[in-house]
């Protein structure tokens, strides 16, 4: 535990080392973090998972698990979409699984900034961004997947996409901190910022009634200042079910706190903490014995579903507590006006 932090932890309703212990109860000896014990085991999630160890100063756990993604990345730069105890579960190489650890690397280096780990990881970031980048799209928008028979998805997710903004934003950030200059990287961000923000055609549309295809482009900063204003307020009602939560899907009774946690993110990324204290508020009541999160329940009933504990929605839990109260230096990972600054 890093003692530095544990004067804030005291004053918040989210107990941070029991939801830690949870995560890295979780974690295999190989270093892989599974969605939770004895289930699968994907990327995108896995990085999150280590994000979330970070916040709990569970740093030597956090660098074993980005050992592990080191170790299992393919020769394209990319990863399988699942695995089972390091065995592929679903060979489909996603564009925005395996470029989100550039997050994940960032993230570390702000909360311990390690010089060393940043340069030992560099390599796998790079591949990893340059796979995404193979699959760009005239429009800026990036294609989702290659299939396990080879072939290429065209298909471009705004979800994935704003991710992979994020993850963008993030190398590029990791590249001036070591000196490397990636001129192409930096063309293909401001691309694909222009698709997110002005052309949503380019788009998958069967996927917004999702909500993180609500608030992802805001979250990844992609759409900032009136524009997020407005495409938060546009949507609040189909989305937020108030004094619960953020529906996963805008059809069905269901609260997820993962979204709901994200959601807190994003509005904390606009500056609008009083929304996101209010989002976060709703969180609190809905954990297990142990202090640690649902994955999400139905509503009116109020029934847990699923009952298993999931590492990365506790980890995301965790970053949404440090973006509302500061709990480490990568507090403002997210942050508009902290990005513009740079």
């Amino acid at each position: 535990m890093n003692m530095r932090f544990c004067k804030q932890r005291r004053q918040l309703a989210v107990d941070v080392d029991a939801v830690s212990r949870v995560i890295a109860a979780t974690q295999l000896a190989s270093g892989e973090i599974p969605w939770s014990p004895g289930d699968k085991t994907d990327p995108w999630d896995h990085v999150e998972a280590a994000m979330g160890l970070v916040v709990g100063g569970y740093f030597e756990q956090a660098r074993h698990a980005f050992s592990w993604l080191r170790t299992m990345q393919l020769s394209d730069g990319s990863w399988f979409s699942a695995y089972r105890q390091g065995v592929p579960a679903d060979r489909t190489r996603d564009t925005n699984m395996s470029a989100y650890i550039a997050v994940g690397v960032w993230h570390y280096w702000l909360v311990t900034g390690d010089g060393r780990f940043l340069e030992s990881m560099w390599e796998t970031v790079r591949r990893a961004i340059d796979f995404a980048l193979r699959h760009q799209r005239p429009g800026g928008e990036i294609a989702w997947a290659i299939s396990p028979q080879g072939r290429l998805d065209p298909m471009a997710l705004l979800t994935g996409c704003s991710s992979i903004y994020m993850s963008l934003k993030c190398a590029l950030a990791t590249a001036a901190q070591l000196a490397i200059d990636v001129p192409a990287w930096a063309t293909a961000y401001r691309r694909l910022g222009e698709a997110i923000r002005h052309h949503p055609t380019l788009f998958n549309m069967t996927k917004s009634r999702f909500s993180m295809d609500w608030f992802y482009p805001v979250l990844c900063g992609a759409v900032t200042g009136q524009a997020a204003d407005r495409r938060i307020d546009r949507q609040w009602k189909k989305y937020v079910v108030e004094g619960l939560g953020v529906r996963c899907v805008s059809d069905q009774p269901w609260v997820t706190i993962a979204e709901s946690a994200e959601l807190v993110l994003a509005l904390s990324a606009m500056g609008d903490m009083e929304k996101a204290n209010i989002i976060f508020s709703w969180l609190s009541e809905h954990v297990f014995e142990d202090s640690s999160f649902w994955c999400g329940f139905t509503f009116p009933d109020m029934t847990l579903w699923p009952e298993e504990k999931i590492a990365w929605t506790n980890a995301v839990v965790l970053l949404a507590a440090d973006a509302l109260f500061g709990l480490t230096p990568a507090a403002h990972l997210f942050s508009h006006a902290g990005w513009d600054q740079k």
